[in-house]
C-alpha cells in the first residue's frame, strides 16, 4: 500500500476490521509454540464483537496483531478492504494513529497529568493544536461524566474515573475500530458494569468496529456477536 492509500483507511464509513488465517508463533528453546492458527474473523462498522478465551489462549496477541502493534507470522490483516502489512514501521504508527483506538484492563494514565491531559496527548502527538485538543477532551469527559474530575490527576480519581478517562482517550482522535483488553477487569463488579455500560454507548453512537477481549460472560452476552478462542483458531460461540 503507498502512501497515498492511507489517506483512503481509517475512515467510519469503511469496512471495519477483519483478519484472515492470520498465524502467530513464538519460538521456545527446543520446540515452537504456535499461539494463532488460521485466525480468522471480520467485525463491521457498528458492530461490537466479544472476544472470549482461557487465559493464556492468545487475546492480547490477537489485538495486538489486529492493532498492528505486532506483525503476525501469516495471514493478512484488513482495516476498511485495505491489506496492512505490507506497510512500513512509520506507516503502520499512522494508520494506527488514526484509525485505532485502545482501552487496556489497566488504565495506563500518565501520573504527571490531568484526566484532561490524558486525553488531549493523543491529539496532539496526531497534530492537533492544544487549544482544539483541550476543547476535544473536555467535550469527552462531558460523555463520562467526569467534567468535575477534569482536572484532577489519576492519583486523585478512582479506578471507575480512570478508565472512564482510559476510554474517551482511545476515543479522543475518532477512529473507526477500537480494541479493547479486558476494560474493566480491575473494577468491582458494580463500578465495572456502570463502565461497561458507558463503553458500549459511546462505542455504538460512533459506529465504531469493536473488538472487546473479557472473561465475564455476562457482559459479552451484551454484545452483537461472541468469538471464542480455541486451539488458536477463532470460533463463534
Amino acid at each position: 500500500m503507498s502512501k497515498g492509500d492511507l489517506s483512503k483507511v481509517g475512515s467510519r464509513n469503511g469496512h471495519g476490521l477483519e483478519l484472515r488465517g492470520v498465524r502467530r508463533v513464538f519460538k521456545q528453546a527446543r520446540s515452537n509454540l504456535e499461539v494463532l492458527q488460521d485466525a480468522s474473523f471480520k467485525v463491521s462498522g457498528g458492530e461490537i464483537v466479544a472476544l472470549v478465551g482461557p487465559s493464556g489462549a492468545g487475546k492480547s496477541t490477537l489485538l495486538h496483531i489486529a492493532g498492528l502493534l505486532e506483525r503476525p507470522d501469516g495471514g493478512q490483516v484488513l482495516i476498511d478492504g485495505q491489506d496492512c502489512l505490507g506497510l512500513s514501521d512509520a506507516q503502520r504508527t499512522t494508520l494506527r494513529r488514526r484509525a485505532i483506538g485502545f482501552v487496556y484492563q489497566y488504565h495506563h494514565l500518565l501520573p504527571e497529568f490531568s484526566a484532561l491531559e490524558n486525553v488531549m496527548m493523543p491529539q496532539m502527538i496526531a497534530g492537533a493544536g492544544k487549544a482544539k485538543a483541550r476543547e476535544k477532551a473536555a467535550a469527552l469527559l462531558e460523555t463520562v461524566g467526569m467534567t468535575p474530575r477534569a482536572d484532577h490527576r489519576p492519583a486523585r480519581l478512582s479506578g471507575g474515573e480512570q478508565q472512564r478517562a482510559a476510554i474517551v482517550r482511545g476515543l479522543a482522535n475518532d477512529p473507526s475500530i477500537l480494541l479493547a483488553d479486558e476494560p474493566t477487569g480491575n473494577l468491582d463488579p458494580d463500578t465495572a458494569a456502570g463502565v461497561f455500560a458507558q463503553l458500549l454507548h459511546l462505542v455504538r453512537d460512533g459506529g465504531l468496529a469493536a473488538v472487546i477481549a473479557t472473561h465475564n460472560m455476562d457482559l459479552a452476552q451484551r454484545m452483537d456477536r461472541v468469538l471464542r478462542l480455541e486451539h488458536g483458531r477463532i470460533v463463534e460461540a
